[in-house]
C-alpha cells in the first residue's frame, strides 16, 4: 500500500481510482464491507483501490468539545487499512485551510485533478466542504460533469444493528470487550511500552508490567482476561485498568500480569488483545484480600483463555469461505 500525506507527492494521478472517503475510526466490519466493494471495483477495471481520510478527526478542529476519543491510533489505522488490501491511502492534514475549501474545489482539485477518480463510493449521508455544501445532490451533479461514477451506500447492518464507531465506543466505555468483537470483527487491541511501576504486584505474589500507551480510548476500569503478544508469541494474562484504590493510587494505570511468566519485560513493547471482562475494579480491606482476589482472577483467566484464540489484524479480512483463494475474502467477479 502506498501512503501519501501530502498531495504534492502525487505527481501522476493513479490509474482508474476507485475511492472512498471517511474517517474510518475503528476500521470495523461496516468499513470492511466498504473496502471490499472498493477493491472489487478497482480490480474489475485494473485500477487503484484508494481511501482518503483525515488527521486529526475534523471535529478536533471544528468542534473540539464534541470530538470523540479515537478508537485507533493513527498508526493502527494505517496498518488496518493496509490489511484491507487498499492500494493507496491518502491522509490529509485537516486544518483551517482544508476546512474552508469549497466543495467545488475539493472535487475539482483533489478528487479529479490529483486522484483521477473513476468511481466514488460514499455513505448515503456523506457531506463535505465548507459548511458541508458537498451533499449527495452536489456529488451527483459533479459526477455527471466530470465523468466519474458515484455509488452511495446505506448503513451496513447485521441482525438489525448498524456497525458504527459510536457503538464500539459505547461498548468499550462499559467494559464490554466481548461485544466489541461483534462490531470490529477482531479483538480490541492496545499497544504500549513497559515502564517502571510501584512494584506492588510482585510484593503480592503476582508480578506485573505497567504499560504506557498512546491509545486514547481504553476499556472501562476493571480486570480483564487478555492475550498478550510479546516478540511474536502470545501469552495468557490478566490486566487491571484503574487507579489501585486499595493503595489509594492516583492512576489511571494499566498493570498486566502474564500467567506463568517469569522474564523481565521492562522497556519491551506489548500488544494486548482483550477477551473478556472479569470484574470491576474495587477497593479491598488490605493487601491480603487483594491478593486473594487476584489469585481468583488469574485462575478464572487461565481457564477462560486456555482454548481461546484471538483474531489479529492480519486475519481481519480473511474469508469465511474455506478454500477462497482471494485475499481479503473477495469473491471472483
Amino acid at each position: 500500500m502506498k501512503l501519501v500525506r501530502d498531495l504534492k507527492d502525487i505527481r501522476k494521478p493513479p490509474p482508474g481510482t476507485v475511492l472512498t472517503i471517511g474517517n474510518f475510526d475503528g476500521v470495523h466490519l461496516g468499513h470492511r464491507e466498504i473496502f471490499r466493494k472498493v477493491v472489487r471495483k478497482a480490480r474489475a477495471i485494473q485500477g487503484t483501490a484508494a481511501v482518503l481520510t483525515f488527521e486529526p478527526h475534523p471535529l478536533r478542529l471544528l468542534a473540539p468539545d464534541k470530538a470523540p476519543p479515537r478508537i485507533n491510533t493513527p498508526e493502527e489505522k494505517v496498518r488496518l487499512l493496509e490489511a484491507s488490501c487498499i492500494d493507496l491511502l491518502v491522509v490529509l492534514a485537516f486544518n483551517r485551510q482544508l476546512a474552508a475549501m469549497p466543495a467545488e474545489a475539493f472535487v475539482r482539485d483533489i478528487l479529479v485533478d490529483k486522484l483521477a477518480v473513476a468511481e466514488l463510493v460514499v455513505g448515503y449521508d456523506y457531506a463535505f466542504g465548507k459548511d458541508r455544501e458537498g451533499d449527495l445532490e452536489f456529488l451527483q451533479a459533479r459526477a455527471a460533469q466530470y465523468g466519474f461514477r458515484l455509488e452511495t451506500l446505506e448503513p451496513i447492518r447485521q441482525s438489525g444493528e448498524v456497525y458504527s464507531s459510536t457503538r464500539i465506543r459505547r461498548a468499550l466505555q462499559a467494559g464490554d470487550v466481548a461485544e466489541v468483537v461483534k462490531v470490529l470483527g477482531r479483538n480490541f487491541t492496545l499497544d504500549g511500552r513497559v515502564v517502571t511501576g510501584a512494584g506492588r504486584g510482585r510484593n503480592l505474589g503476582f508480578p506485573t508490567a505497567n504499560l504506557a500507551t498512546d491509545k486514547e480510548l481504553v476499556p472501562a476500569q476493571g480486570v480483564y482476561a487478555v492475550k498478550v503478544k510479546w516478540r511474536d508469541r502470545l501469552y495468557d494474562g490478566v490486566v487491571n485498568i484503574g487507579t489501585c484504590p486499595t493503595f489509594d493510587g492516583a492512576g489511571p494505570t494499566l498493570e498486566i500480569h502474564l500467567i506463568d511468566f517469569r522474564q523481565d519485560l521492562y522497556g519491551e513493547t506489548l500488544r494486548l488483545y482483550f477477551v473478556e471482562r472479569l470484574r470491576a475494579e474495587q477497593r479491598f480491606a488490605g493487601a491480603e484480600d487483594l491478593s486473594t482476589a487476584i489469585r481468583a482472577d488469574v485462575e478464572r483467566a487461565r481457564s477462560l483463555l486456555e482454548k481461546r484464540e484471538v483474531v489479529e489484524y492480519r486475519e481481519y479480512l480473511a474469508s469465511d469461505r474455506p478454500g477462497d483463494p482471494f485475499p481479503c475474502g473477495l469473491e471472483e467477479q
